[in-house]
């Protein structure tokens, strides 16, 4: 199974260029892993995946276990014109009380019971056959003398009495079909009336003569080792197993549908067999509420966050193998003991380095290039409060190997990010937003970096009516509009935070849009801060 590596929600140039680089890593140790994204780069990360000419990692919407991934009964459904003999051995090959049907295209046509196959058996008109030859001759192990049909229809009926009385009473029709031993006078009777089928029991041959008669009546003829007893009673399993469905729509299942909401769907229900179909409405198998249903999770691999809120959708349905990340530790649980590194530095991105130094693998000039930009992009070209000596040992070697010069690259690339001006005000919130749940408060953190305060100001109050109505899912709501130049932010929040926001960051006056020198950190100024005052309160 590939092994599936993603940052948070809302994505940034560390979350995106960490995954695609450690996927490289454990790519080239052996292992098959993909990295993925959870939601659409920001400009900052577009620009350096373009200067490197590396593709945007594919979107994973979620990790939720989906029944194509549950080993229930593949395989395990039967075409509507198979015969009741056929589909019954494999309901039985299959340990199953129930069964799709399906036409030619594999297009679900319905479903047959155990209970209602049963019932046809007792209750079924069995004087009646409607199928194929090919069925009839599988369900009584018969031989072919002639055969001119391909399928059969008519009455069956069985010649026990003396012919005399056969001929008195009975008048046949070129849709009866004879159980009819070594009997010549009714054999050629039965010829003459160019009767639909004529099955021999006991293997009985069949005079040369009777025999040229059929073939020139192109009279059906087909023998058996069985009694006329035992073929009067199994013949009706011959005919098509959709001669006893009676249910034409049953209740299905998706194979993209997630596992979770079908076993929830099935308290509501109550059926114990339900048919697996894709979006085009083939069958694929059958799912069985009380069978084992066993199933692979997703293997994941998180990096630059350890947090339930800020990881993908169903992340508690997958398999964690490891995290790497450089946040504080946040609420997630794992099954069984993973790799686990967290160290205080300013980027993922320094760690992933780190890594590949200590497993001696080389790195190529494009992944040097993108593990740079995303230690420029966490410490503001090195200048931010989270960097350290080892962001700064990281970088210098990285940009050697991408043949980088830092501060002229760092300057381009925040350049380019810094423009927010041909973005909406919900997403300039939410281009690099993190949610957190902590002293029963929800907060809800944005930061975006730009120097062009005109366009914040000329917007004030957009931002701040949006940031209010956010409020019913988040309790404190802010934005922080960081300025690299000017090494601080602008703070934009919603009503019920201004006391919050004040005592925070120690201000006399507050109001929206306050520059704050020397806090320009999610990390180390803004989340700390805010978490202090609610442990106070």
């Amino acid at each position: 199974m590939t092994t599936y590596i993603f940052g948070h929600k809302n994505p940034d140039t560390d979350s995106v260029c960490s995954s695609i680089a450690l996927a490289y890593l454990k790519n080239e140790l052996g292992e098959k892993c993909l990295p993925k994204v959870l939601g659409n780069i920001n400009k900052e990360t577009k620009f350096v995946l373009n200067y490197f000419n590396i593709d945007v990692p594919s979107y994973l919407n979620d990790v939720r276990v989906r029944i194509k991934k549950v080993k229930y009964d593949h395989k395990a459904y039967i075409n509507e014109y198979a015969s009741i003999d056929e589909t019954f051995k494999l309901m039985q090959k299959h340990n199953i009380t129930a069964i799709p049907l399906v036409n030619e295209n594999k297009k679900l046509t319905g479903y047959v019971t155990l209970k209602e196959l049963a019932k046809y058996l007792i209750n079924g008109d069995k004087e009646k056959i409607d199928t194929t030859i090919d069925n009839i001759v599988n369900t009584l192990e018969a031989r072919i003398i002639t055969n001119y049909d391909e399928t059969i229809k008519g009455n069956i009926m069985v010649v026990g009495m003396k012919s005399k009385d056969f001929f008195d009473t009975i008048l046949l029709k070129p849709d009866d079909i004879l159980i009819v031993g070594d009997r010549y006078r009714v054999l050629d009777y039965a010829i003459a009336s160019k009767v639909k089928l004529i099955i021999l029991p006991f293997n009985s041959s069949i005079d040369p003569e009777l025999l040229k008669k059929a073939k020139a009546n192109k009279v059906n003829i087909i023998e058996t080792s069985l009694g006329s007893y035992l073929i009067s009673n199994k013949i009706l399993l011959a005919n098509y197993i959709k001669s006893i469905n009676t249910n034409h729509n049953p209740i299905t299942v998706n194979n993209e549908d997630c596992y979770n909401d079908f076993k929830q769907m099935t308290h509501k229900v109550n059926h114990t067999n339900y048919p697996v179909i894709n979006n085009k409405g083939e069958c694929l198998g059958l799912i069985r509420l009380t069978g084992p249903n066993t199933y692979e999770k997703q293997k994941v691999i998180l990096v630059d966050h350890n947090n339930f809120m800020q990881s993908v959708d169903g992340i508690e349905e997958a398999d964690i193998v490891e995290i790497i990340d450089h946040h504080n530790l946040g609420a997630i649980n794992t099954n069984i003991p993973i790799n686990f590194r967290s160290k205080p530095v300013g980027c993922t991105a320094t760690m992933i380095y780190e890594m590949f130094m200590e497993n001696k693998v080389s790195i190529p000039k494009n992944i040097a290039g993108i593990l740079l930009s995303a230690i420029l992009s966490d410490t503001l070209l090195l200048t931010g409060p989270t960097t350290t000596e080892e962001d700064r040992f990281s970088a210098v070697k990285l940009a050697s190997l991408a043949k980088i010069d830092i501060d002229k690259y760092g300057l381009e690339m925040f350049k380019a990010a810094s423009s927010i001006s041909d973005m909406s005000e919900k997403e300039i919130i939410l281009s690099d937003f993190k949610s957190y749940n902590v002293f029963d408060t929800t907060l809800g953190i944005g930061q975006v970096m730009s120097m062009d305060k005109d366009f914040i100001f000329n917007h004030l109050d957009n931002f701040v009516e949006l940031l209010n109505e956010m409020s019913d899912k988040y309790k404190i709501m802010a934005l922080f509009v960081t300025d690299i130049i000017r090494q601080g932010s602008y703070v934009l929040y919603n009503k019920e935070s201004e006391f919050i926001m004040k005592e925070a960051f120690g201000l006399d006056n507050i109001e929206e849009g306050i520059f704050i020198p020397k806090i320009v950190s999610r990390k180390k100024d803004f989340l700390p801060s805010i978490l202090g005052v609610l442990e106070d309160n």
